[in-house]
């Protein structure tokens, strides 16, 4: 075999494991395994987790917080200052970004991402063309799926309702919309879906990113995705606005959400940064109920969204410490709640992304992660080395040499 990794822990109380890798697939999960492999990995007693997976980011504006800084902090103003710099940008100059982010996510230990790539009539195709050519360079390193994300909207900016046709065209693997930022939400959000229907691909949202819930529209999409047979296939972004419901108002909500099994990303860097900037005291967290979502049946996932530009001028393509960030944000530090937090950046987003063949388990991908922890549970409060990363059976990222390699 071409990998066995001894002494694994996979998972909190159980027998420590042998995993056995070969041709790219997880062959054995065993007490011991004694057999020949082209590589051992001592594991002794480490957490071993699979691959982590960015379920909401921006490859093509990352790294740019210091070329037009957004002084006040606003959403509105992030808005601005990016869509000033967009045209600016080249295809050499996003391709130097992405390379460098991509290459901050896989030393981080994720193997599998979604990424929000935007065009409008001012920009063109520039950042999509690109990304779509990184999807194909890196995709022995890391799996990438892609949204067409019309961030200045489609009816507000003239032209995009077109460039959406062609970027499913072109090779966009969802179907992305940002339904706050145009002139009528509803609209832009059945036209989403009749994209979505034609091309048979799954929805992605921006949805509701406001400090209040006047306006809110993640029930008209609850409703869509239902009656237009898209259960299961729809995520959505930020949902900050729902917040600010009381609870006799949010239940029906997230009932209806838990219905049309809608995924969501919580973004809590990006949103603490922007949220509530009017606030004068007693200043709201401004991120999405994760435990009430939670509890009710709905699939939570936490993203990264932006790192180093007008959105998130902060970050470091580690998932495992916005997911430590999430945590007291979200009271998610309780006996009852640490253990649920894991799966938001592991399982959860791969069944939001419908990744085939993910997780620890015999006939999987083997896309492993070995963190310098001994518990599942404290694995995100650690906020461990990745010791190991392991891509499609072949060791991608190695912080600490503990292998013994066969002859």
């Amino acid at each position: 075999m071409d990998i066995l990794i001894k002494k694994a822990r996979i998972a909190e109380g159980a027998e420590l494991r042998d995993i056995a890798i070969d041709n790219g697939k997880i062959v054995g999960i065993e007490a011991n395994i004694e057999a020949e492999a082209g590589r051992v990995i001592e594991a002794n007693g480490k957490v071993l987790i699979p691959g982590l997976v960015e379920s909401h980011l921006h490859l093509d504006k990352a790294l740019i917080a210091d070329r037009l800084p957004n002084k006040s902090g606003t959403l509105q103003e992030a808005i601005r200052v990016t869509g000033q710099l967009k045209p600016t940008f080249t295809k050499q100059d996003i391709r130097d970004r992405a390379t460098r982010t991509l290459d901050m996510l896989i030393k981080n230990g994720t193997t599998h991402l979604r990424t929000h790539s935007e065009f409008d009539p001012s920009q063109g195709f520039t950042g999509l063309e690109v990304i779509l050519e990184l999807r194909e360079e890196y995709k022995n390193l890391i799996d990438i799926q892609v949204v067409a994300f019309p961030q200045e909207g489609i009816f507000k900016a003239p032209g995009t309702d077109k460039m959406m046709y062609e970027a499913m065209e072109m090779g966009c693997d969802i179907v992305g919309g940002v339904p706050y930022n145009d002139i009528s939400a509803k609209e832009h959000i059945d036209f989403v879906f009749e994209l979505a229907k034609k091309y048979n691909k799954p929805i992605d949202l921006h949805q509701d990113f406001k400090d209040d819930a006047e306006g809110t529209t993640i029930d008209y999409v609850a409703e869509k995705t239902i009656a237009e047979g898209f259960v299961g296939r729809v995520s959505v972004g930020h949902l900050t606005s729902i917040a600010a419901m009381p609870r006799e108002q949010l239940l029906p909500i997230i009932e209806k959400m838990n219905e049309a099994k809608i995924s969501v990303m919580s973004l809590p860097c990006t949103d603490l940064h922007l949220g509530a900037r009017n606030d004068a005291y007693n200043v709201r967290r401004t991120v999405t109920p994760i435990r009430a979502l939670r509890d009710g049946g709905v699939n939570m996932c936490i993203a990264t969204n932006n790192i180093r530009n007008a959105f998130t001028p902060y970050g470091n393509g580690d998932l495992m410490l916005t997911a430590m960030i999430a945590i007291p944000v979200g009271h998610l530090g309780g006996a009852d709640d640490l253990h649920t937090v894991l799966p938001m950046i592991t399982t959860n987003p791969a069944k939001a992304l419908d990744l085939k063949g993910y997780g620890i388990a015999v006939g999987n991908n083997a896309d492993l992660v070995l963190l310098d922890s001994e518990s599942v549970t404290n694995a995100i409060i650690d906020v461990p080395t990745r010791l190991f990363v392991i891509k499609s059976g072949k060791v991608t990222v190695e912080t600490v040499r503990t292998v013994k390699v066969n002859a």
